[in-house]
């Protein structure tokens, strides 16, 4: 009996404190002292993740690449970003490509390569940072230590590379990225092209590529080879060293054109590497011979999730040499009819001056030589001299041309034609 009175005793005062207790925490929500309930939630996150019912397995560093979310619905205008490179002699002829490239929406790296002499060098330095519109705008850089190029060996893949990281580290803004030399020269105005890939899945990636090596087998894959242009400041040829060696079986090989269209998300997975294979077969090429015809075609096809945004073409009309397709001819006004009715976006291989530029510049990019391309962000006179709104675009009829050479690679690329085979 006595030990029930004192429980009743104990009863009344535990009352008395837990209707306390809910008063001070209902005090304190009011007060401010405890925000919110996710306050509560971060208090708890500090216990290990096992204890989520969400978990769902260990984090590794080679997780499988994860592509860029697919833009919001309705067409945004992209932006691209360009690598120009030349060699001895090519200042004009780079100079005039990058004058019909130009766009404020875009990026541009600029190179001659230690070819060209110091005097070319500084005289393309020199205009880059005078032209008040490249000033102003803020897009054009320049490699100012040039690179050692030798087209047959990885030192043009090293440039490549090279240019990539630069834009990387420059602008978080760009969709494609696109290797061009001062041979090239666009079929399209700037504002055409940003216009047909405003709808477009910033994944896609156009290279033209194949897994028959035929001849490339005997010729370029299996001899090894040494390329001065890594270890020499003159340039001089490749040389072949033995014995040969036997295809690759860790991956299978591919090749194809050395001008292509990068999206985003596969350039960062070429420079960042987060697995090993990138670097991996960066290291084969350096025996490859003309790896810029093979090293990027060979890393996409070989990774699956990138397999499926591969288009089968570089959106360039060349004439090549048949057979064996080695080297392209040099374009001329007897090729005017072709290259219209490509409907690429570039064309290439150009001299310096011949007069089929100019029947490029005044039939299809409406431009005056000395200037650039008109668009719809030009300001002031005909020759772009202001700069108005860079966020406005005026397609053409360039875009109709090349959108109907798109449409037909996508619908071939949706049913699986050529694609990484």
């Amino acid at each position: 009996m006595g030990s029930l009175n004192m429980e009743k005793k104990w009863v009344f005062p535990l009352v008395i404190s837990s209707l306390a207790c809910i008063f001070l925490i209902a005090t304190s929500f009011n007060m401010g002292l405890i925000s919110s309930l996710h306050t509560i939630n971060a208090i708890f996150s500090i216990f290990p993740s096992h204890l989520s019912a969400n978990h769902t397995g260990p984090t590794y560093a080679e997780m499988k690449v994860k592509l860029a979310p697919a833009p919001p619905s309705g067409p945004k205008i992209p932006r691209f970003a360009y690598l120009v490179s030349g060699s001895k002699g090519d200042l004009e002829k780079l100079w005039r490509t990058l004058q019909a490239l130009y766009h404020p929406r875009n990026q541009y790296v600029v190179h001659l390569d230690l070819e060209a002499s110091t005097e070319e060098r500084l005289a393309l330095a020199s205009r880059v940072e005078k032209e008040p519109m490249f000033s102003k705008v803020g897009n054009v850089y320049m490699i100012i230590k040039a690179n050692m190029v030798t087209y047959r060996g990885p030192t043009m893949v090293a440039n490549t590379l090279h240019g990539c990281a630069i834009l990387l580290k420059k602008s978080k803004d760009w969709d494609w990225f696109i290797n061009l030399s001062a041979s090239d020269y666009p079929l399209v105005t700037q504002d055409d092209l940003l216009s047909t890939f405003s709808t477009l899945d910033r994944k896609l990636n156009f290279l033209e590529h194949t897994s028959n090596l035929d001849w490339k087998e005997d010729k370029r894959a299996m001899p090894l080879m040494i390329d001065p242009g890594l270890y020499m400041s003159t340039k001089s040829d490749i040389f072949w060293v033995t014995p040969r060696r036997t295809l690759p079986t860790a991956f299978k090989l591919f090749t194809g054109s050395a001008w292509m269209v990068l999206s985003r998300s596969f350039v960062e997975y070429c420079i960042w590497g987060w697995d090993n294979l990138p670097r991996t077969l960066l290291m084969y090429h350096t025996n490859f011979v003309s790896s810029p015809e093979s090293y990027f075609h060979t890393v996409i096809c070989n990774v699956p999730e990138f397999i499926d945004t591969v288009v089968n073409h570089d959106l360039h009309y060349i004439s090549w040499d048949n057979p064996p397709k080695q080297h392209p001819h040099v374009l001329s006004l007897n090729d005017t009819d072709k290259i219209f009715a490509s409907n690429a976006a570039f064309a290439r291989k150009f001299k310096q001056g011949t007069h089929v530029l100019d029947k490029i510049d005044k039939e299809l990019l409406g431009r005056k030589n000395g200037s650039f391309t008109p668009g719809a962000w030009c300001s002031g006179d005909s020759t772009c001299s202001k700069l108005g709104d860079p966020n406005k675009i005026k397609p053409g009829p360039g875009a109709e041309r090349l959108g109907h050479l798109i449409t037909s690679l996508l619908l071939a690329a949706k049913e699986g034609e050529n694609q990484c085979k």
